[in-house]
């Protein structure tokens, strides 16, 4: 994929800040009940914007909206049931899934290989992240007095397929996104050069 231009990144940048803000609420309550978006804004992030201080921003906001949407319910947030020495893998989980993003970024390409290929990078990257968040929060949260294995899997398979399918119908939406408007967007800037 060849570099966006500023106008283009900037809109990025804003969508995915918005999809995140109006969906990760939701682990703590909110009142529009979308599925998370969080793991799909990091692998569309590292395809589209790719920028390691970018990453770093969205890190920052992913841990600021869980400060607000716990505090804000008058909660303390280091006491929270969801924040325990594991929430720092979450740093590690995003990663993998903006530096998947970054991977693909140069293979993308409109045709239905290199899309097929993205989505299955996203799949891996996303059952990756998965496993490192929820591993670390079971094995290392300290809200499971005496953590198994046979506890754990079957806590992944119950959690797992719902954030991972949640995660990949918004990186596939993204795609036809992208896909529609590297279609239609040259065809409508040309009917306007010729109208001038």
């Amino acid at each position: 994929m060849n570099d966006l231009s500023v106008p283009v990144k900037t809109s990025i940048v804003a969508v995915l800040l918005t999809l995140m803000i109006a969906t990760r609420f939701h682990h703590f309550g909110s009142a529009l009940h979308l599925p998370d978006a969080s793991m799909a804004v990091f692998f569309l992030g590292g395809v589209y914007l790719r920028r390691h201080a970018l990453f770093a921003g969205f890190m920052l906001l992913a841990v600021a909206i869980d400060y607000v949407a716990i505090t804000g319910r008058g909660l303390s947030f280091y006491q929270h049931y969801c924040v325990t020495p594991s929430y720092a893998s979450l740093l590690l989980a995003y990663a993998v899934l903006w530096y998947a993003g970054r991977m693909y970024a140069p293979r993308m390409a409109a045709n239905g290989r290199a899309v097929a290929i993205g989505l299955g990078l996203a799949l891996v990257a996303a059952s990756v992240s998965f496993l490192i968040s929820n591993g670390a929060f079971y094995w290392f949260g300290g809200r499971y007095p005496q953590p198994n294995l046979d506890q754990y899997l079957a806590r992944l398979w119950r959690w797992g397929p719902l954030f991972v399918r949640t995660t990949m119908i918004y990186i596939a939406s993204g795609f036809l996104v992208h896909a529609l408007i590297a279609r239609f967007a040259p065809a409508h800037a040309a009917q306007s050069r010729s109208r001038a």
